[in-house]
């Protein structure tokens, strides 16, 4: 859905959708005994579905799986690829440190089953997307070894005509959370060494289960929040404490010189106010001094 020029930004060059930590489990069992994956990853899909095409890439960012079993890549296949092909968007399926390599690979990409990093390039229209493994078999920290770090540098010998986004679970900032911090990216200077003074734009990480952005080696770094379970920040940093609420996806926009990064909250909520689509069109169609007689005027003032 074309977003209309109504001030001084035009609409955005790329559009993605960031999806993470969906943590589905064999035949849709809740997770902890308590949280509903299969119906948060729906309600996930049913908001992106109203936003009417648009996004050009469905980017999930790792914890696909929370135990690895090949029926919850059938759920997240189930759920997402369908709802891709409507929107006519690519969709990017990120390595996370609960997802198994083999399954991973088999479940979602129909490949054969390796336990070899999982790396991938997805081309949007010139953006160029590169989803990167940054998980270790055995364990929930992150790293990237020597021939990853290789890949990459490769990766990335040629700048991409809009820029270049690095998809990767273990995103490469502080968290105010202590016990994080155990299961952090290591030796980050490598990744920055890679990347610094490239064509990246952007670096999308997940991991984290809440909603955060920073930076890292000049890089804008935007971190999706859960659609499983969300981290209570009030309880850091002694304590990791993850709700059954609060779960939301991202939505960014690439400008030709800028990007934002937005939240969106998951759930049926009650609408507090609403101004629909016949409201926008009528402010489209009037003049910039009339709209902002109709739209901006406070009730009262002359």
């Amino acid at each position: 859905m074309q977003h209309p020029q109504l001030g001084q930004y035009p609409a955005a060059r790329h559009v993605i959708a960031q999806v993470s930590d969906t943590h589905l489990l064999h035949g849709g069992e809740p997770l902890g005994g308590v949280a509903d994956t299969v119906q948060a990853l729906a309600q996930v899909s049913a908001q992106l579905e109203r936003l009417g095409g648009g996004i050009d890439a469905i980017v999930v960012t790792g914890d696909v799986a929370d135990l690895g079993e090949p029926d919850a890549y059938r759920l997240a296949r189930f759920a997402l690829e369908p709802l891709a092909a409507r929107m006519g968007s690519r969709l990017v399926w990120v390595m996370g440190n609960h997802d198994e390599r083999a399954a991973f690979r088999s479940g979602l990409l129909d490949e054969p089953a390796s336990d070899e990093p999982v790396h991938g390039i997805v081309e949007v229209d010139g953006l160029r997307i590169i989803a990167l493994d940054s998980t270790v078999p055995g364990f929930h920290h992150g790293e990237l070894d020597d021939a990853s770090i290789e890949w990459l540098d490769a990766a990335l010998e040629q700048p991409a005509v809009h820029g270049t986004v690095i998809a990767l679970h273990h995103a490469p900032i502080a968290t105010p959370i202590a016990l994080m911090d155990v299961l952090e990216l290591r030796d980050q200077d490598r990744l920055a060494e890679v990347v610094r003074g490239r064509d990246v734009r952007l670096i999308l990480g997940g991991h984290l289960h809440y909603a955060t952005n920073g930076s890292f080696a000049g890089i804008p770094v935007s971190v999706a929040g859960a659609t499983a379970y969300t981290m209570d920040l009030s309880a850091s940093p002694r304590a990791l404490v993850g709700v059954n609420g609060g779960r939301s996806f991202s939505l960014v926009h690439l400008y030709p010189d800028g990007i934002v990064t937005s939240v969106v909250p998951v759930g049926p909520y009650p609408a507090v106010t609403t101004l629909d689509e016949a409201f926008l069109a009528e402010v489209e169609s009037l003049s910039p001094e009339a709209r902002l007689e109709r739209f901006s005027r406070k009730l009262g003032t002359a």
